[in-house]
């Protein structure tokens, strides 16, 4: 993998070092102190961070002999992991199926199609509403997954589970923030899915300065990492906030979590929108939760520092959602 350099031999060694931005229209609008800086992973080929793990899952699956040359590969998404497995396998001959819910937005769905994916999308629980993806919704989507790689004899690329989900935040996203930002960062806050962004930033940022406090993000009435009871978990901010207890979710760490915030469906949509029309980047759900905390941080313990968070995927993937309505 020839990543940084000027010629790229295919699209996957196009799949890290993204751009880091100042938000200084949104912070100067708010009247605050302090900087948001925001590493823009939308502009990864699959536009979203999820490209990263994508492409060091399937390596690492590769470099061990577990994935074998042609083998089909399988993943529950909610679809920028499946759409960057689409874009890795289609470089790389596997065979790809993503199963995703019926929940999720349409436009992701359709990139995977496009990209030469096999799509299982599978029935909401019974009271679930579309772009409200719940825990339960994804524990069926897991049951159809386990199934789908049974019958295929497939490798699983599973993001709540393999290491490089991960390994790849600590080895290239955390360097990135640390180059781009000249070491000035004081925070970095994340919305939570997996758990990998959060934790393998985390950990490599900690390493550069143990000073710097990390927070983890999760919907209001959602915040079963906090340790909050779960009385809402059919928020509209897709792609994270399953509703997972700490036990039950590999990749985050609790020990580099340094405060817990929750941010509702109303905050994430508006900064979202915000995001666009102020600082003319275009994004979604949860980046508008991320850089809504990020906010919130310099309004209280961060006023006056420099705090971090990534612009997750393109608002182009929502275009069908009450996002841009």
């Amino acid at each position: 993998m020839n990543r940084g350099s000027g010629l790229c031999s295919s699209i996957l060694d196009a799949m890290s070092w993204t751009p880091l931005v100042d938000l200084k229209r949104l912070v100067e609008r708010r009247r605050l102190e302090g900087r948001v800086l925001a590493k823009c992973d939308f502009l990864l080929p699959g536009a979203a961070k999820k490209d990263r793990i994508a492409l060091e899952m399937v390596e690492d699956a590769e470099a061990s002999g577990e994935l074998k040359p042609g083998q089909a590969v399988v993943e529950l998404t909610s679809g920028n992991t499946g759409i960057g497995l689409a874009i890795v396998c289609a470089v790389k001959n596997h065979p790809f199926v993503a199963v995703m819910s019926k929940g999720n937005s349409v436009e992701r769905a359709r990139m995977m199609k496009a990209l030469g994916a096999e799509l299982a999308l599978i029935d909401q629980a019974p009271g679930s509403r579309p772009g409200q993806v719940s825990g339960e919704d994804l524990r069926l989507v897991e049951e159809a997954a386990q199934r789908i790689v049974r019958e295929r004899g497939a490798f699983r690329a599973d993001q709540f589970s393999l290491d490089g989900a991960v390994s790849v935040h600590y080895k290239h996203t955390g360097p990135e923030f640390w180059e781009q930002s000249g070491g000035t960062i004081n925070a970095f806050c994340d919305f939570a899915g997996t758990g990998g962004t959060f934790t393998g930033t985390a950990q490599y940022l900690k390493e550069k300065s143990p000073s710097i406090r990390c927070y983890v993000i999760e919907p209001e009435g959602a915040a079963a990492l906090a340790g909050s009871d779960v009385v809402r978990p059919g928020h509209r901010i897709q792609g994270g906030g399953y509703s997972r207890k700490r036990e039950n979710l590999k990749h985050f760490d609790p020990a580099i979590c340094d405060g817990y915030m929750t941010v509702s469906d109303d905050v994430s949509i508006a900064t979202a929108r915000e995001l666009a029309t102020v600082e003319g980047i275009f994004a979604g759900f949860s980046s508008g939760a991320n850089v809504a905390s990020a906010l919130a941080l310099l309004e209280g313990p961060c006023r006056g520092q420099t705090v971090a968070c990534v612009i997750c995927d393109s608002g182009l993937k929502y275009l069908s959602t009450d996002l841009w309505e």
